[in-house]
Order: C-alpha cells, then sequence, then structure tokens
C-alpha cells in the first residue's frame, strides 16, 4: 500500500531527538511504499510559536537528510476551514459554549476524574445552560470555547454504527497490526474550538489529516489517547480513517521524557558539538 505520512510539528521550541525519531519514521514509511512525506507546522497556538522556531524545523530536518512535499501546510493560514468543520458538529447539537475558567473548573471537578492529559475532566458548568446565560456573557463581551457535548456526541456514534464499536488500527515498530477500541468518552466534554483561536488540536489534526490525505499517522505514545477523541470526530465529520503507529518516547536515564521547554538533546545543539544525521539515527535506533 502506498502511504502518505506527516511530520507535524509546533514551532514553540527547537527540535529534540524525540521530534527526529517521529520525523524519521514518518519519512522512512514513506519512502518504503514509494509513497508521500509531508510536513505540516502546527502553529495554532498562536501565542507561543515564533518565526525562528520554524525556520529552525526547516534546517534540522534538512539537516536529517529529509525531504517533503512543497507547499507546507501552515495551520495558522486555515482557521476558516476548522470553523466550517465545527460548524457542522454546531448543525448537530454536539458543540456548546463554555465560559468556565480553567480555575472554575478546577474547583468544581472531581479530583478523581481527570482527562487522558491529566487535566480536571469537565464538570459541566455550562452544559444546558439557557440562551440568556449565553447572551448575558456574550455581551459582557466574553468569548466561550465550544465543546463537545460528549453524551450527545456518543448517542450520534450509536446512530450511525448501531452496537460496532469505533475502532482505529495501530501499527508496531516492528509491523504488528493490531486492533484498538477507541474511548472517547475519557476525554469528556473537551475542547473543539478554544477561546484564543477558532480552532483546537483535535480538530485542526483531524481535518488537515483528512485535507492532505494522510493514511498513516506516525507519532509518539504520549499522543495514543488523542486517537480516541480524534477517531470520534473523524466518524463525526465523515471524514477517512488513518492508520496509526505511536512509537516509543525517548526518555532520560531517570524515566523522564524529552522536552522542548527543558532544551533536552537539541538536534541543533548536537550539531554544533559535530553530531552527524548518521549519528541521530545510531542514537534513535534508526540506522
Amino acid at each position: 500500500m502506498t502511504s502518505v505520512t506527516r511530520f507535524a510539528p509546533s514551532p514553540n521550541g527547537l527540535l529534540h531527538v524525540g521530534h527526529a525519531l517521529s520525523a524519521l519514521i514518518a519519512h522512512d514509511t514513506a519512502r518504503a511504499s514509494n509513497g508521500r512525506f509531508l510536513l505540516r507546522i502546527e502553529d495554532i497556538d498562536l501565542d507561543r510559536r515564533r518565526p525562528e522556531y520554524i525556520s529552525a524545523i526547516y534546517e534540522d530536518l534538512s539537516w536529517l537528510g529529509l525531504t517533503w512535499e512543497e507547499p507546507v501546510l501552515v495551520q495558522s493560514e486555515h482557521f476558516r476551514e476548522y470553523l466550517a468543520a465545527a460548524d457542522k458538529l454546531i448543525a448537530m447539537g454536539l458543540l456548546y459554549p463554555c465560559f468556565a475558567t480553567r480555575t472554575e473548573i478546577a474547583a468544581a471537578a472531581d479530583p478523581e476524574q481527570t482527562d487522558p492529559d491529566g487535566a480536571p475532566r469537565y464538570p459541566g458548568l455550562w452544559k444546558g445552560a439557557s440562551g440568556e446565560q449565553i447572551g448575558e456573557r456574550m455581551a459582557a463581551g466574553d468569548t466561550p470555547a465550544l465543546r463537545l457535548n460528549m453524551d450527545a456526541a456518543l448517542q450520534a456514534l450509536r446512530f450511525r454504527r448501531g452496537d460496532k464499536p469505533l475502532t482505529f488500527i495501530e501499527i508496531d515498530e516492528t509491523g504488528r497490526r493490531q486492533t484498538i477500541t477507541a474511548q472517547p468518552q475519557r476525554w469528556g466534554d473537551a475542547v473543539i474550538i478554544r477561546k484564543d483561536v477558532p480552532a483546537s488540536y483535535h480538530l485542526s489534526v483531524v481535518v488537515d489529516d483528512a485535507r492532505q490525505g494522510v493514511t498513516h499517522v506516525t507519532r509518539g505514545q504520549d499522543l495514543l489517547a488523542a486517537t480516541d477523541l480524534q477517531r470520534l470526530l473523524q466518524e463525526l465529520l465523515d471524514l477517512p480513517e488513518p492508520v496509526y503507529s505511536h512509537h516509543r518516547l525517548i526518555r532520560w536515564a531517570d524515566g523522564r521524557k524529552l522536552s522542548k521547554s527543558n532544551h533536552d538533546m537539541g538536534l541543533r545543539a548536537l550539531r554544533s558539538e559535530g553530531a552527524t544525521a548518521a549519528d541521530i539515527r545510531q542514537v534513535i535506533g534508526r540506522a
């Protein structure tokens, strides 16, 4: 099968060897089937994006010997498409406005109930709010987030699929395939459109994977749980289903995951110290 893969970094820091593993797996998967390798800049977080980090992404990937199709998709140029997808969910009665702050959510949430990212699961503060309540906040100039009504979404899914479970195909690094049952309910009423930008990670990813014809999503194990919610959105929006490969994470000896915020094992720093692309492949087991 000819594959279309993508590497989709966020330009809020420099790439490290963990990113190199993701990029190389995606690149090598595409090349092994004479497929297509795409680069996508996931920069919907406008407050944290930096032009110099975008330039650094291109430089680091070129140094690794990777080539990709042009033009590169830059998410901040496509908010209109994400809003169009959200409009479809609104028309289905699946999104509702929420004005709650993080502090209010944390105070009201059950401390035993968290989402897969470890954040307090939304306790439904604005679920079922009246038009009058919403209108008052809008008139005051407040901007809401739009949340997915998970109960209604799962009901819509059952209407479409009956008792057939929502699943996805996971391929490990040895090529073994397994079918995994998605559990989107773990995310609760997740944010689909943020207060600060007209998109969210989960919505923009599924819209762009469909738009770009991505057939194989390769990314780290830390995003495995995100697949549950993204598969739900794909089904609700009638988007195609890719297969997934969630690779191992590269960690320090004490078990800590590499992090852009900690400047861990940055490719630029390693390059300045004399490392080669072959050295990076050797370190991450992609020689």
